[in-house]
């Protein structure tokens, strides 16, 4: 369905600018994504948002998304640059902004054996580094994304931008730490954590299938009972002054090194 706002007052424009934040996000089980980058990975992923907003750009991405909104009898909203500015909260506002359902993955649905790697993060604060590690998830082909304990809302529109698309292509979970072990611990998969206290180089072992790769918070790492329940806990080696790296950097490289071994294999 094809309609057209423009003035500011209206109230799906309220409502939709308010999904920035995260208690109308959580009220609503929607989010907002911008750009055509994104909006057509969602839509080669064959997943269409429930609203469309649009400036009347000419890219014939937008038209082909357009096309398949209302092939899909799915509302598409014509509005103007400010408006769409307005609801990105960004002064140079994508040609496209999407409002999305939200998109986790209960613990139990997951199939572990659909991947050989997945990534657990716990109490991860930044959206900068979430986005990036959806985007390493799908760099290496993982089966997505669990979120232990109290981390960033994966739906901000600033992990959103992050992710570049990658949020559609990764399953997201959210589970307590004590459901994730429980439930870990019920099938096979191997849980391996980085710590700055272990002894093993990150190089060293052979890595099982599934593979769960553990990162912890920006600032504490992990906890040390988390720590002492995993299978391996490893270190990269660190040769100038720094003492850790950035924890999205970190999920990347452990990543490849999993990623290479099953190349190697």
């Amino acid at each position: 369905m094809a309609r057209e706002i423009t003035g500011f007052s209206n109230p799906l424009i309220k409502r939709v600018r308010s999904l920035r934040e995260k208690k109308f996000r959580k009220a609503e089980g929607l989010f907002l994504a911008e750009g055509l980058r994104i909006l057509t990975e969602a839509r080669e992923e064959g997943i269409l948002p429930e609203m469309l907003f649009h400036a009347g750009s000419t890219h014939p991405l937008a038209q082909q998304l357009i096309a398949a909104m209302e092939a899909a009898d799915c509302d598409v909203i014509l509005t103007t640059p400010d408006i769409l500015s307005k609801i990105s909260g960004k002064d140079n506002a994508q040609a496209v902004v999407g409002v999305y359902r939200d998109r986790v993955t209960p613990l139990e649905r997951i199939d572990r054996a659909g991947a050989d790697i997945w990534i657990v993060a716990q109490s991860l604060r930044d959206p900068g580094n979430l986005g990036t590690i959806l985007r390493t998830g799908d760099a290496v082909g993982a089966g997505g994304l669990i979120l232990v304990d109290d981390c960033v809302d994966p739906f901000s529109v600033e992990s959103v931008r992050a992710s570049m698309g990658a949020l559609f292509t990764q399953s997201i979970t959210q589970a307590r730490w004590e459901d994730f072990i429980n439930w870990l611990r019920a099938g096979p998969g191997q849980l391996i954590g980085t710590s700055l206290k272990a002894t093993h180089d990150y190089q060293e072992p052979a890595y099982a299938s599934p593979a769960f790769l553990l990162v912890g918070n920006e600032a504490q790492g992990l906890p040390a009972d988390y720590e002492a329940q995993c299978d391996l806990l490893v270190k990269m080696p660190m040769m100038g002054k720094a003492d850790s790296l950035n924890a999205a950097v970190a999920t990347a490289v452990m990543a490849y090194e999993l990623l290479n071994q099953k190349r190697r294999a």
